[in-house]
């Protein structure tokens, strides 16, 4: 029988939390807050059936996301028969599912490494220390910051969303959001998930306050239970340091706050952008999701 693909609902939740509980791979795309934040921009709809929920991409083009659930046992012969197409294309598919489908499905299995995708980790004491000379040039701004401004940090709650969404529409019109599609993407993004902000399980965040104003802040989610995954984090470019403050500061605070629960840092992808991967690359990133794009064919 072929899948039945609907819109990602946020009453289905909870129960997409557990089947995502139960992967063996959690990489930043799906997370919750992930998939139902960015689901109008992917036109992004799922499947569910006895133990994977199914995702499809269906903007700009259709291609097909990991299926979320325990991997182990699956018939995935039977699982994607029921697509009823000679061909699936895939993205963003993790390696352990990847070798996964080789032992499984053999010569069926075309892929190739999607760098872009490719989540980036670091390791959560290193990003609060920032210790030695590869963190030279870090360390150096967030201490000109500390030193140069009065300032408070606090942690997200919802008395914090009209004026986190007020420092959003600040930082649209410094960077000309209105000009660039992806930028404009992720801030309709930012404002629907600030607007259900009492419905999202797992989401955090952190913000930085001076003279009564947002200058930086954070939003997050408990991706696993020693993975923080960043969404978002923004700065107001006229305060020098404010991104390696926001940075060091709401990751200092997640540390202290679950008795230092959380070992690693999830900062998602670069998305093949050089600046955004020069960028990322300068915090030393511990180790990555790899991912890669597969075709599956000959299914029938």
């Amino acid at each position: 029988m072929p899948y039945t693909f609907e819109p990602i609902s946020i009453d289905l939740q909870d129960d997409y939390l557990k089947r995502l509980a139960s992967c063996p791979v959690k990489t930043s795309d799906y997370s919750f807050v992930n998939l139902w934040g960015w689901a109008q921009e992917y036109g992004l709809v799922w499947a569910w059936e006895e133990r994977l929920v199914w995702i499809k991409q269906t903007k700009p083009q259709t291609v097909y996301w990991t299926p979320v659930g325990n991997w182990k046992d699956i018939d995935w012969k039977e699982s994607l028969v029921n697509f009823q197409q000679e061909k699936l294309q895939f993205e963003r598919i993790p390696e352990l599912l990847l070798q996964n489908w080789k032992k499984h499905l053999g010569d069926q299995v075309l892929f190739e490494n999607d760098r872009g995708q490719w989540d980036y980790l670091y390791d959560a004491q290193d990003l609060i220390e920032l210790k030695g000379n590869r963190f030279h040039k870090k360390k150096n701004l967030l201490n000109q910051f500390l030193k140069k401004y009065d300032f408070e940090y606090i942690s997200f709650g919802k008395e914090m969303i009209e004026h986190v969404l007020a420092m959003q529409s600040d930082w649209c019109q410094w960077r000309d959001c209105d000009l660039n599609d992806a930028l404009a993407a992720e801030n309709r993004v930012i404002e629907k998930v600030l607007n259900a902000w009492n419905k999202l399980k797992e989401i955090s965040g952190g913000a930085i306050i001076i003279d009564k104003k947002i200058v930086a802040y954070t939003l997050a989610e408990t991706l696993t239970q020693d993975t923080l995954l960043i969404h978002f984090e923004k700065g107001n470019p006229s305060y020098q340091g404010s991104y390696q403050a926001i940075n060091q500061m709401f990751v200092s605070r997640a540390f202290k706050e679950t008795n230092e629960k959380f070992r690693l840092v999830n900062r998602m992808q670069d998305l093949g952008d050089k600046g955004l991967r020069k960028a990322k690359l300068s915090y030393q990133p511990a180790d990555f999701n790899r991912k890669f794009k597969v075709i599956l064919s000959r299914l029938n």
